[in-house]
């Protein structure tokens, strides 16, 4: 797996999360800089951690299943990917919990980890796919982190239009790695 190929995987995986900062600076009357950081360190730290929790399963479950990786990873990528559009489509606010305290440790432990389920499936693929792995969590987390704390900025200055758009751009982006990396491994098999 090519470090182009990594970046657009932690491109798509770091769009639920940025949407959800994005609705975090939406909703706060003011962002400071404590916020940038728990914003970046929760929601990158959750988005390489998840992924390296399905690393160790996908690394156990790899030979015994590498015939099959390449369908494997196009049908959680496009599954994951399916669910952002999916997700994108609804009418409802991306936040269900109104809390007093946006950036509460409770509250952000709990969005770290529902925006990072996804990360924890595509973890799984990634030694199947000979991804390389310090790489992989460092650009998943790192972009995560980065995106997020711009996603939080944003949401403060244009508004609810940028997270639903985000979702659906995730969700293009990880179809589209699942599909390349399905096309590539039945052309290299022909």
């Amino acid at each position: 797996m090519t470090f182009g190929a990594i970046l657009v995987l932690a491109l798509g995986l770091a769009m639920d999360a940025t949407a959800v900062a994005a609705a975090r600076g939406l909703a706060a009357s003011r962002i400071l800089p404590k916020h940038v950081l728990m914003v970046a360190l929760f929601f990158g730290g959750f988005q390489a951690l998840m992924p390296l929790l399905g690393w160790f399963l996908g690394s156990a479950l790899g030979p015994s299943v590498q015939a099959w990786d390449h369908w494997i990873a196009f049908a959680l990528l496009g599954a994951i990917g399916g669910k952002m559009l999916w997700e994108a489509r609804s009418k409802e606010g991306d936040e269900a919990d109104v809390a007093k305290d946006l950036f509460g440790f409770r509250v952000m432990l709990v969005l770290a980890v529902a925006t990072s389920i996804d990360a924890f499936a595509v973890g799984v693929t990634l030694p199947m796919l000979n991804a390389p792995f310090a790489l992989s969590l460092v650009t998943i987390g790192c972009t995560t982190a980065i995106l997020s704390a711009l996603g939080l900025y944003a949401g403060r200055r244009f508004g609810a239009v940028l997270g639903k758009r985000l979702d659906a751009l995730g969700g293009l982006a990880l179809i589209g790695l699942g599909t390349k990396i399905l096309i590539e491994h039945l052309h290299a098999a022909a």
